[in-house]
């Protein structure tokens, strides 16, 4: 038996007192704020659905840790900034990732990273193939009622690696060996709705097609009428993407990359673009739309123009589409393209928050699984993060209203019906500078509705607390000094409201 004296460190700068820095036997947490990820996951069955897709051919007698144990564990501690499996070495033993495990606190440890990688490394490509239905699944689960219309965004961003994975290969373009994994986003809900893991030195548009395929087959099972947008960049104005477009009667707007032939047409409203701008002294955009068929397509389309002159110099792009509203409102239609960039907001979530690019597995496939795993985590927060969403009032900035509803001078007619007060333009119809202005302010007062990963986990998830275990309950204490507590608080709140019956609460 060896008796240890109880560590201690003192620090002499406070100079009136010493500090003593000292252990404690309560067990104790950093990352409380994951109970709310788990009772909202609770109530949707997430990681269940997740877990219960895959295949199991372990013997039952001889299992420690099931599948929903390690999914869960890996799917929270990626929300927690722990993305790789070395850190579960550590984690097994905490007490509030028992807890999220359905463990008790004071229960076995948790799965170990071999485990972890003995479990990664199991996956079989039909279990990868459910998981794409359990996640166009939960994506249809999210609406509370059919949607008229939806807006998916394509993108594919790099992923480098720095070891001897299978199937990196050396992309000319971005100059490193890498995966290339694709995703399809969804604008309405930002829910990331398909996911594609491929080798690194494919067309960026390789499979999108398939994709696209499988995704409109799948919603049209359930939502027969629904209308259905697809975007992406210029990578994916390719003919298989149109054609794959044009027979699924769905529409598109995809980026085109300029040649010659385009130039030639369209030098004359950058002329004009120029000359406004000269005049004026104020940025000018122009737009212009006509038919075009380059020469490996077997038929004209259409495209649409930007050309921009500003004081740092001219601009032009192009988009091809099949939106017959494009030939009366190109501006409407460009811009409408142009705000995919807010799904390039999500892949940097992705990416860099919740460290999709930490592909270091050898296998192919258990690579593709994890990238599985880090889209749950990230679609797990962003049902919160709409759950909990409490965006200012409109009517916070000045909104112009709507053409034409300006009050006129002439007397009021006494005797005429009582009309209808002017309303403002809803905000996604409103001029760039006003929206910036109201965005600005919604992320002062609603931090947490459109939250970054990282905003979550510096008020939310990253918090220290007691978690003490009796015959009745599991108490987990947080301190009242903790200055995010208020936000915690607001948390609760919404999600109580939102899984429960008002009538419940109290």
């Amino acid at each position: 038996m060896s008796i240890q004296t109880a560590w201690q460190a003192t620090f002499d700068f406070f100079g009136e007192l010493p500090i003593v820095v000292e252990t404690s036997h309560a067990p104790l947490t950093s990352d409380a704020g994951l109970l709310v990820f788990r009772e909202l996951d609770h109530h949707l069955g997430m990681t269940a659905q997740f877990a219960g897709a895959l295949g199991d051919a372990r013997n039952v007698e001889l299992v420690d840790h099931t599948l929903l144990e390690m999914v869960r564990a890996r799917v929270y501690g990626i929300l927690a900034d722990y993305e790789d499996q070395n850190d579960h070495d550590t984690l097994r033993h905490d007490p509030v990732f028992k807890v999220l495990a359905d463990r008790q606190p004071d229960g076995a440890a948790l799965a170990s990273q071999p485990t972890l990688s003995r479990f990664e490394n199991s996956i079989t490509i039909k279990s990868l193939k459910r998981l794409r239905d359990v996640l166009i699944d939960q994506f249809i689960a999210s609406f509370e009622t059919p949607p008229l219309s939806l807006t998916f965004d394509l993108d594919a961003v790099d992923d480098p690696a720095h070891g001897a994975q299978q199937l990196v290969l050396f992309h000319g373009y971005f100059e490193q060996y890498q995966y290339f994994p694709m995703f399809i986003t969804c604008a309405e809900n930002d829910l990331f709705v398909v996911i594609s893991l491929r080798p690194g030195a494919v067309h960026a548009a390789l499979g999108a097609d398939d994709d696209v395929r499988y995704l409109v087959e799948r919603l049209r099972r359930v939502w027969p009428n629904v209308r259905i947008h697809v975007r992406g960049d210029a990578a994916y104005g390719v003919p298989w993407m149109y054609q794959a477009c044009e027979e699924l009667e769905i529409t598109y707007t995809f980026g085109l990359s300029a040649n010659a032939t385009l130039k030639t047409w369209t030098d004359d409203l950058v002329t004009q673009a120029v000359a406004d701008f000269a005049a004026q002294h104020t940025p000018s955009r122009l737009f212009d739309v006509f038919p075009y068929q380059a020469g490996t397509w077997p038929i004209q389309r259409t495209v649409v123009v930007k050309a921009e002159a500003n004081a740092c110099g001219t601009n032009r792009r192009f988009v091809v589409t099949n939106r017959l509203g494009a030939w009366h409102y190109p501006e409407a239609c460009y811009d409408a393209y142009a705000d995919r960039g807010e799904s390039e907001n999500r892949n940097k979530e992705f990416k860099v928050d919740m460290a999709m690019d930490r592909l270091s597995d050898h296998r192919f496939v258990a690579n593709y699984f994890r990238l599985y795993l880090h889209a749950c985590a990230l679609n797990l927060l962003v049902r919160l993060r709409r759950v909990v969403a409490d965006p200012p009032p409109l009517d916070i900035i000045t909104i112009p209203l709507q053409p034409g509803s300006e009050p006129t001078a002439a007397a009021p007619d006494p005797s005429a019906p009582a009309s209808t007060p002017p309303q403002p333009l809803p905000l996604e119809a409103q001029p760039a500078d006003t929206k910036k202005r109201y965005y600005q302010r919604r992320r002062q007062e609603d931090p947490l509705g459109e939250g970054q990963p990282c905003t979550w986990r510096s008020l939310v998830i990253k918090v220290a607390a007691e978690v003490t275990v009796s015959t009745r309950r599991i108490v987990i204490r947080l301190s009242s000094s903790w200055p995010n507590l208020d936000y915690f608080r607001h948390v609760c709140d919404r999600l109580f409201a939102h899984i429960r019956p008002v009538t419940a609460m109290g």
